[in-house]
């Protein structure tokens, strides 16, 4: 075990991640919930844990936010070792770009604000299938997951970090399309390699569970049910657990 930089002697489980880590089969809860995979994950190895995390946030949301929120910046002395859990947002089909997405909220009048929303939800999952282009292309994610592993390292030099692999959904909102997520996950599992940093692969948990008809997932078809974050915990703590020796 790695002392914490703060002298406490245990640090923390610091998780940078995307809803997939606090969202449950009846939508977010919060986090401390102990029944969130990154809570798991912190009781398995008997670490408290600091997650920063929001929905659909992709590698560049979580570089944004390493380079602007101080509560990150106060987190990291703590920490004894780093989960990047993220990805999944960068895999998904977005066929109409994501800037115009998340501009939508700001559209005035609400009347206005609703039929621009109704149409980009009515074409959506219509060309999703098309499978291009991608949230983010897969060597422009590998570009902010390098940034936020050198940004670490110059601040923690040494801090161990774990990847998660991207996982898979089963959502209408995407036309049930997933073409993405194979050279997704390629990029990610090689740039982690190549950095000597362990990986942990959420596809084939989600894939089963998606596909199992007795496993509660959310309805949207890209969160979980509880059982499925009480898998990823249980693949994702041994994995750190090896970090901490």
């Amino acid at each position: 075990m790695q002392p914490a930089a703060d002298g406490r002697g245990t640090g923390t489980v610091l998780v940078l991640a995307d809803s997939l880590s606090f969202y449950g089969p009846r939508g977010g809860l919060p986090a401390d919930d102990p029944q969130i995979w990154p809570n798991r994950v912190g009781a398995a190895v008997g670490r408290p844990v600091d997650m920063f995390a929001r929905i659909g946030w992709t590698s560049r949301d979580i570089w944004w936010a390493v380079t602007q929120d101080p509560r990150i910046w106060a987190a990291l002395p703590h920490a004894d070792v780093v989960v990047l859990a993220y990805g999944g947002m960068d895999s998904l089909p977005s066929p109409l770009p994501t800037a115009l997405r998340e501009q939508i909220r700001y559209l005035r009048p609400s009347g206005l604000r609703r039929r621009v929303r109704g149409v980009y939800g009515w074409l959506q999952p219509r060309l999703s299938p098309l499978g291009w282009p991608l949230a983010l292309p897969p060597q422009v994610s590998v570009r902010y997951y390098e940034k936020v592993r050198s940004a670490i390292a110059q601040l923690r030099p040494g801090l161990p970090i774990v990847v998660a692999l991207p996982p898979t959904h089963a959502s209408p909102y995407y036309g049930f399309a997933h073409p993405g997520r194979i050279p997704t996950t390629a990029a990610i599992a090689e740039w982690a390699a190549a950095h000597g940093l362990p990986t942990v692969d959420f596809y084939p948990i989600t894939a089963e569970h998606f596909s199992d008809p007795g496993t509660e997932m959310n309805p949207d078809g890209i969160h979980w049910g509880l059982r499925t974050h009480a898998a990823i915990a249980d693949a994702v703590a041994p994995v750190v657990g090896d970090q901490l020796r």
